[in-house]
């Protein structure tokens, strides 16, 4: 009943146009509601419900060839058996598509049918509902039960569980999973094709610039008969994620926390001071036949740029600091070897200069990862938070990272933890199971040694020195963000998917237009973002961070 009633309402608001609108945020749990959380807790006995408790938790479906069913495998079954032997809780997973996640919360959430337990990327669509009663306040929980979940303080610490606090209504809709390893994103090149024209790694944005013209100039040499399918530096339709380091070189390094805050609802940083002249070079590039002519017709999820990868046909990309490792035998690095060579593969590079000649790269801090939350059709929530507290553990982190030792990995005589190639249920779906380790991304193994030591050997089917050397990279001259501590800034209730589609579309139609256009094309987009809400949004973190740090442009 209560989960009906909860979907009626969201529904009936929805259906008024509320989704945009920034109401007063009320706390979500009710006195009844209270006293059954008090009824729970004495039900506990040894940390066991003394009845059997059910919940659902959302994993993400990623459409692996040759993968899992997310919901039923050994990695499911393992947390299942370990929650029922140690809470007495039943454990249910739901799957939700990863490439449209957000569009499937909301439905999921409108419709009242929402996991347990869910988890998102988009902050803006928990704040949204939390603001129509739909999502349960978190911090009346921790509170009453937090010294209990030794596990998720221990890991998550109070950075990441009160991450997303707000500090004026004392409110808490989300906890952050943690980065076990604070690296974001590289520049990956085709190492044989350098070797074979003569080339050096690139260490400037001008010798990139070089290499990929003589990827295009040399297509013949290099792909033989498939000449016409060179494809010298590939961008997606995510254009501000997937040229990061080029847009990151030519803003100020020396940018104030007030600045990068105002300008970073984004996190692909379309309205920072320098996107636009990151964007020119994109353009020239692109008019010079130097990136993916089709580059925006294939949205998220698609394989086609995958497959051209795999199949030896693109020069150099940005992306995840580990992406052609990930997969297994399936990863685009095995690939490549498989079907081009054994001397074919990508290394990463470091070779995009800001104006001070340094390849600072912006990176999140510990949070920043998945937002967990519950919402209100929740009727299990202390069991909810064991869960959480369960796939805390150092133990079970470990076992769903690695698995089996003969199976999934073996152990070298350093006591590194070597991932071997899996077949069969032992797949993982994601990389290091980050799917299940909702409160972990990224390797983990319980000893800092030991995880440093075993990280270059987690990507089956690849030279750990070409992961070492990616690790590396991926960790020079970082600057991490600062938490902004501001109220809830009301002109982004809402506005997260309708800004990104928006966003996307900008920078796509700018990178695509003739050079002659640009200037147009680009001031034209920014003004349409800005007047579909995101210079409301802009004003509004103006106001908000000087009422909070006054005349300081710095959160410290």
């Amino acid at each position: 009943m209560k989960k009906r009633l909860v979907a009626l309402v969201l529904a009936g608001a929805m259906a008024l146009g509320m989704v945009g609108c920034g109401g007063s945020s009320e706390k979500s749990a009710d006195t009844s509601k209270e006293s059954s959380e008090s009824a729970g807790a004495s039900e506990l006995v040894d940390g066991k419900f003394s009845e059997t408790k059910h919940i659902t938790v959302e994993v993400y479906d990623r459409g692996n060839d040759g993968g899992t069913d997310p919901t039923d495998n050994m990695y499911t079954e393992y947390i299942k058996k370990g929650m029922l032997e140690d809470h007495n809780v039943e454990v249910e997973f739901v799957a939700v598509p990863r490439w449209t996640e957000t569009e499937e919360i909301n439905n999921l959430l409108a419709s009242g049918g929402a996991p347990d337990i869910c988890l998102t990327y988009s902050y803006p669509t928990i704040q949204t509902y939390a603001n129509m009663g739909g999502v349960t306040d978190l911090k009346p929980l921790m509170d009453q039960y937090g010294s209990e979940l030794t596990n998720l303080n221990d890991w998550l610490g109070d950075t990441n569980i009160y991450w997303d606090l707000d500090d004026e209504k004392g409110t808490l809709w989300a906890i952050e999973g943690k980065r076990a390893n604070n690296r974001r994103i590289n520049t990956f090149m085709r190492k044989d094709w350098l070797d074979k024209l003569g080339l050096e790694e690139p260490k400037t944005k001008e010798e990139f610039y070089e290499d990929i013209c003589a990827f295009r100039d040399n297509a013949k040499e290099l792909l033989g008969k498939d000449a016409d399918k060179m494809v010298p530096f590939s961008v997606s339709f995510d254009v501000g994620w997937r040229a990061a380091l080029l847009i990151e070189s030519e803003m100020d390094p020396d940018i104030t926390d007030k600045e990068f805050y105002i300008n970073g609802f984004d996190d692909r940083k379309l309205t920072q001071n320098g996107t636009k002249e990151a964007m020119k070079t994109l353009n020239k590039w692109y008019n010079e036949g130097l990136l993916w002519n089709d580059f925006a017709l294939y949205t998220a999820g698609d394989s086609t740029e995958d497959d051209m990868m795999k199949a030896g046909y693109v020069g150099a990309f940005q992306h995840n600091w580990d992406y052609p490792f990930r997969g297994g035998d399936d990863s685009i690095q095995a690939n490549l070897k498989r079907i081009v060579g054994d001397d074919a593969k990508y290394v990463a590079v470091d070779c995009f200069e800001n104006s001070k000649g340094e390849t600072l790269k912006y990176v999140d801090s510990t949070a920043g990862d998945r937002k967990i939350f519950f919402p209100t059709t929740n009727d299990e929530p202390l069991a909810s938070l064991l869960y959480l507290d369960w796939i805390s553990a150092p133990e079970h982190i470990k076992y769903l990272q690695i698995g089996d030792e003969g199976v999934t990995h073996n152990v070298l005589d350093d006591g590194a933890i070597e991932c071997i190639a899996a077949t069969g249920d032992p797949i993982m779906n994601s990389g290091n199971n980050i799917d299940y380790t909702i409160t972990c991304n990224g390797l983990s193994l319980g000893d800092d040694d030991l995880t440093l030591l075993s990280m270059a050997h987690s990507y089956p089917s690849c030279d750990p020195a070409d992961v070492q050397q990616a690790l590396d990279y991926a960790a020079t001259n970082n600057k991490i963000a600062k938490n902004v501590k501001v109220p809830e800034v009301v002109a982004e209730n809402g506005m997260g998917e309708a800004l990104s589609s928006k966003r996307d579309v900008v920078f796509d139609t700018a990178l695509a237009a003739k050079p002659a256009d640009f200037d147009k094309v680009w001031d034209q987009g920014i003004s349409d973002y800005l007047s579909a809400g995101g210079q409301a949004i802009m004003d509004e973190r103006t106001e908000k961070f000087e009422a909070k740090y006054g005349s300081s442009t710095s959160v410290e």
